[in-house]
């Protein structure tokens, strides 16, 4: 065929090879095939052939048939969302691995507010320089500026919501004077232990990892939940918690049982030598 198309004058008369291609005997789409070209553009696929047979005529139809159907019925189910999951770090770790100073003063954090490992306190690390950041680029603007009126204002009514700033200090600069202290003592965890539920700071975060806490009417078991002004003084011991009046824990049911069996057999043995 290319040869042909090539040599215009050889064997295919005086018109050329647009003479041979035009004429009804040339038809390079085989027998019982349909054309691409003749369809509409909806039946038509991205990688299909040069032409298709009746077989696959029909199956298309019927796909581009249903595919509007299908859409509507998509449209008019609800859609189940899916709650939405942070993949964001949590904490940084330092840059200098073997500092001696800070590794003294992580110690003693660790130690006096009773931290699991270092890993909480360089996630409380990361939320005060996140928060210092913000404050650092508010200060840059002009303060009559609305985003530093709004945004500040809000970033410091926060703050005094959850403890961490008192009244008298509402102001950005003392944002940036803030301690990885300041947020500890605002844990459940320190909370417990200052309001004498707990024997010392291990002991408060026990209570709260077997459900003995509650903070109002819900029981809390994350001693790094921090605790809100408003919410400091519904801090108690859960209504099913045996500190707090529920049912007794299992080893002091299987004493009081073992007591009353002896106490019984005491009895019984008085009677026989009285008798």
């Amino acid at each position: 065929l290319v040869a042909s198309t090539v040599d215009n004058t050889h064997n295919h008369g005086p018109h050329g090879a647009d003479e041979h291609i035009n004429s009804p005997a040339f038809d390079p789409v085989p027998a019982g095939a349909m054309k691409i070209g003749s369809l509409s553009g909806s039946q038509r696929l991205s990688r299909s052939p040069s032409y298709a047979t009746p077989t696959t005529m029909v199956y298309r139809q019927a796909q581009s048939t249903a595919t509007p159907h299908r859409k509507a019925l998509s449209c008019t189910l609800p859609r189940i969302s899916r709650a939405l999951r942070s993949y964001s770090k949590t904490y940084k770790v330092p840059r200098r691995p073997f500092e001696s100073a800070r590794l003294d003063s992580e110690l003693k954090i660790v130690g006096e507010y009773g931290l699991r490992n270092k890993r909480e306190v360089w996630r409380v690390q990361l939320t005060l320089s996140k928060i210092r950041r913000a404050a650092r680029q508010l200060l840059t603007l002009d303060e009559k500026d609305p985003k530093r009126l709004f945004e500040g204002n809000a970033l410091i009514r926060r703050l005094v919501r959850v403890g961490v700033l008192d009244e008298s200090r509402m102001k950005l600069d003392y944002v940036l004077a803030l301690k990885v202290e300041d947020f500890l003592e605002r844990r459940l965890q320190t909370c417990v232990y200052k309001l004498g539920l707990a024997k010392s700071i291990h002991h408060a975060r026990v209570l709260i990892r077997q459900r003995h806490i509650r903070v109002g009417k819900q029981i809390v078991n994350v001693p790094s939940f921090i605790v809100r002004l408003d919410s400091q003084k519904h801090i108690d011991f859960a209504l099913t918690s045996p500190f707090g009046g529920g049912r007794p824990g299992r080893v002091r049911r299987k004493k009081a049982k073992a007591a009353e069996k002896g106490g019984d057999e005491g009895e019984e043995g008085g009677e026989e030598e009285e008798e």
